[in-house]
């Protein structure tokens, strides 16, 4: 194992979040302390607990969740796709550096980033409603698992991008709804059982949940089968890369 070429992408990957702490740090506080205005005030007002819980703390989980999302698939695609779009990804690709370490260097920046803005989230959260953590290991295996499944899903994407439209779009369109739809800001239980049916095909339902649940031991879903989810979901991607770096699919051409 190649540690020094681990060391110097990873290093030159996290130098990106001092150069872009507006974007990378700012924007996502004060966009989660809207939501928890907005939402914590207008409809906390009219829903005073959701399953014993005040509902400004319930939704607090789903939007670390949201954030911690976006943020790791955001950093993961940029992280390789500007080099391809540079030309670097030659140099790296020529040098003695093997799969693993290229992969282990810019995941693991990508889901170090998304796990400070995480942290200073769940900080900011405090602010505004009580936090109860049931289970903090289970919750920073959750927080650990989904960065690195993400940063890992969205390097695919940056590879697989050919311009800029096609590296925001999955993030933008795709991301959002799909964690707005898992539960984020609601118990599925609230929904007629089709619905509920429904939001079972819903992959980010199972991330929220059992984040959920190391919080404040309620679930939609078993969190068992929670970390089951994220684990599939997590070797998935693992095949995809393995199968992207064995071809050189986007990369070699």
């Amino acid at each position: 194992m190649n540690f020094e070429a681990i060391k110097s992408i990873y290093v030159f990957e996290m130098a990106r979040l001092q150069r872009t702490l507006l974007q990378s740090v700012i924007s996502p506080v004060i966009t989660t302390s809207l939501y928890f205005i907005v939402f914590g005030t207008a409809i906390g007002s009219r829903i005073q607990t959701v399953e014993g819980v005040s509902y400004g703390s319930f939704i607090t989980p789903g939007l670390i969740m949201l954030t911690l999302l976006t943020q790791c698939i955001s950093n993961g695609s940029i992280g390789i796709y500007f080099p391809k779009f540079t030309g670097t990804i030659y140099e790296i690709l020529s040098a003695p550096v093997a799969m693993t370490e290229i992969i282990i260097g810019y995941v693991g920046a990508a889901a170090t980033k998304g796990l400070i803005i995480g942290a200073i989230i769940l900080a900011t959260a405090s602010f505004f409603v009580e936090i109860r953590i049931a289970h903090p290991f289970m919750m920073v295996l959750f927080l650990v698992l989904t960065a690195i499944t993400f940063s890992m899903f969205g390097f695919i994407i940056g590879i697989w991008a050919k311009n800029f439209e096609q590296l925001n779009i999955i993030p933008m369109l795709v991301v959002p709804p799909l964690t707005f739809l898992g539960g984020s800001f609601y118990s599925i239980n609230m929904l007629p059982p089709f619905w509920q049916t429904v939001s079972h095909f819903n992959p980010v339902l199972y991330l929220v949940s059992g984040f959920r649940w190391s919080f404040y031991e309620i679930a939609d879903v078993n969190p068992m089968i929670s970390l089951g989810m994220i684990g599939l979901f997590l070797v998935i991607c693992l095949s995809i890369l393995g199968w992207i770096f064995k071809t050189g699919y986007r990369l070699r051409n």
